[in-house]
């Protein structure tokens, strides 16, 4: 019997960020050598992830009967949009800081592309769900954890890394349910998943080591080895987040098995809410959806 999906708000807005030079130091993450390359790893992987993402959900649009799961596939595909294209504002703004983020974009780049030539479209789409388990869960880390919150200590970042993590939150379980309803191959999904864990993670910290070999930074060790202590006690490493992310291995796991209802709502509030600080910065309309 197939699953009802069940009403969730996805809905596209048409936001811009801007980072100015002087607003914007080198090591952006609360002054932290490791963490602010980590992240600027991320945000290199987002513009061609995203646009992976939209194309592995949209092969299928026309299968989806689901009235309200088509609706949130066209939220999806607007928020994802918009997510690509406010990374690659960003990353060429850490480019001029120095971050390899043209090459860490070219790479992803020919890496999925080619996925997209050799593999099958619901392997495609399998990798999205599993993809989106992980951006997801670091998501509500952000929105969750006041440690975390706290080492996005620019404004403009932490506004842009808010507004995404709650985006992410909202249309965590469309790719997801779109493979439900077209495919539903438990061990396909679960196999997809324990492959993108080894290649995201080696990906990950590939990155991250030759990004940091471009830093000076790195090679003074009363920077780099606080940092690495530090990085130890990371919000993101907790076991916690292990857990959850494993989670995703488990037969008749669902993303809405953890319940983020009232976290989305609370976060919608506080940002586009009436004394929002982001609610002077909606156009409306909106970029595309289809």
């Amino acid at each position: 019997m197939a699953r009802t999906v069940p009403h969730r708000a996805v809905k596209t807005r048409k936001i811009e960020f801007e980072y100015p030079a002087d607003r914007l130091p080198r090591h952006y993450i609360s002054g932290d050598l490791v963490m602010s390359h980590i992240v600027t790893v991320l945000s290199s992987f987002f513009p061609e992830g995203e646009d992976f993402f939209v194309r592995s959900v949209r092969n299928y649009r026309d299968r989806i009967d689901d009235p309200e799961l088509k609706a949130q596939v066209a939220g999806f595909i607007g928020q994802e949009v918009t997510h690509g294209r406010e990374h690659r504002n960003f990353n060429r703004r850490l480019a001029t800081l120095g971050y390899p983020t043209r090459a860490i974009d070219r790479s992803t780049k020919r890496g999925l592309r080619i996925a997209g030539r050799v593999l099958p479209k619901d392997v495609q789409l399998a990798i999205t769900a599993a993809l989106e388990h992980y951006t997801a869960t670091l998501a509500e880390i952000l929105l969750t954890d006041e440690d975390a919150q706290a080492l996005f200590d620019t404004d403009e970042v932490r506004s842009m890394f808010q507004w995404h993590a709650l985006e992410e939150s909202e249309h965590k379980a469309v790719a997801f349910d779109v493979f439900q309803a077209v495919s539903g191959n438990e061990r396909m999904r679960i196999r997809v998943m324990r492959i993108i864990t080894v290649d995201f993670l080696f990906a990950s910290i590939l990155w991250t080591v030759v990004s940091m070999l471009r830093d000076r930074d790195t090679y003074r060790p009363t920077v780099l080895i606080p940092s690495l202590r530090r990085l130890r006690h990371s919000p993101w490493l907790r076991r916690d987040v292990a857990r959850r992310i494993a989670a995703y291995n488990r037969r008749g796991f669902h993303p809405d098995d953890f319940d983020n209802a009232e976290l989305t709502e609370t976060w919608k509030a506080r940002l586009f809410g009436t004394d929002g600080p982001l609610t002077d910065r909606l156009s409306t309309g909106g970029p595309q959806t289809s």
